[in-house]
């Protein structure tokens, strides 16, 4: 389901710091620009590191105590979250932004039930008798595929699978109903029979419950079997979005291009049984590089002389197409 009109959640201009305990802070997102739409998906696909975590976790207000806004609002509704207390955020984490984490072993409490947990989530935002409360925790329970929940409501995290775990929390993260669902990396501790398991389920409840998803993950395959839009991610900076089957058949930035290439040929080495993989040549971003240029430039097969000298600005080559990148314009 495509989300249209207005902006469900607005990024404008986000950028953040870790202050480090010598040198020079670590600059996790920089002047960060992104909207999703009621009922849409939207992708946020880029290697390790390059600050989709850091982003989730911002929506939420849960970076780390060493995080510094430098810049930035984000927009839900009439509010910007960065400016509330932790009063205001606490009504909205859960209920009605709510986060999938990228690591469920460590995201469940071991010395409570799951049902337990799940609970806790209801009673934090709905007034439910303790009877409606473990039926709706079952309910839950039966919609994320456990066909005997009493069982699984009654057992402990270290008695499940990844797998089970992983279901576990996105009961936790639908439960109240919320508007945005983000999705962390939802697969990436996962078998390949699981992750497509995972993938499937969450596109069931996205369809069942019209709810938006902000889904970010390094997985090509995942991100553009769901997403209605893609934004690629290089060093803090978002350098390429569009519509998924845009930015798919023909990718503008030069990392796009090359991390589509490294994906088609990532499937063809694990159909061929080759076990070398291509990489992205050059010596690749550091987070601690200076601003003066494209932070992609080093590893760039198209760089020109300006690329050096000073960071592109966003482009739109296309109306519905955004690129940093000098190859189309400045």
């Amino acid at each position: 389901m495509s989300g249209t009109g207005r902006s469900l959640l607005e990024i404008r201009g986000l950028s953040l710091s870790y202050a480090q305990p010598s040198g020079e802070p670590v600059r996790a997102l920089k002047g960060v620009n992104l909207q999703i739409r009621p009922g849409e998906v939207l992708g946020i696909l880029g290697e390790s590191g390059c600050g989709k975590s850091t982003l989730a976790n911002a929506v939420l207000g849960l970076t780390h105590r060493s995080a510094r806004v430098e810049a930035g609002e984000i927009l839900w509704g009439d509010s910007d979250l960065l400016s509330l207390p932790e009063s205001k955020l606490r009504p909205i984490r859960g209920r009605q932004i709510s986060l999938v984490p990228q690591e469920p072993a460590l995201a469940l409490n071991p010395v409570l039930s799951v049902g337990t947990q799940i609970g806790e989530v209801l009673r934090a935002h709905m007034s439910f008798s303790g009877k409606v409360r473990r039926e709706r925790i079952d309910e839950l329970l039966v919609e994320v595929g456990f066909d005997r929940p009493a069982d699984i409501r009654n057992s402990y995290p270290h008695q499940l699978s990844g797998g089970q775990r992983q279901r576990i929390v996105l009961a936790q993260a639908i439960a109240c109903g919320p508007q945005l669902l983000i999705a962390d990396e939802p697969t990436s501790k996962l078998d390949a029979a699981l992750r497509s398991e995972i993938a499937e389920l969450l596109q069931k409840l996205h369809l069942r419950h019209g709810m938006a998803i902000l889904l970010i993950s390094h997985d090509v395959a995942l991100i553009a079997s769901l997403s209605d839009r893609i934004a690629l991610m290089y060093a803090g900076s978002v350098i390429e979005s569009g519509l998924s089957a845009d930015i798919l058949a023909r990718p503008l930035h030069p990392y796009t291009q090359a991390l589509l290439r490294l994906a088609r040929s990532s499937v063809i080495a694990s159909t061929t049984g080759k076990t070398h993989l291509p990489e992205i040549e050059g010596e690749h971003w550091q987070e601690t590089s200076s601003d003066a240029g494209c932070p992609f430039e080093q590893d760039c097969l198209d760089r020109m002389a300006v690329c050096t000298q000073r960071a592109p600005h966003e482009m739109t080559p296309e109306p519905t197409r955004v690129v940093s990148c000098f190859r189309y314009g400045g």
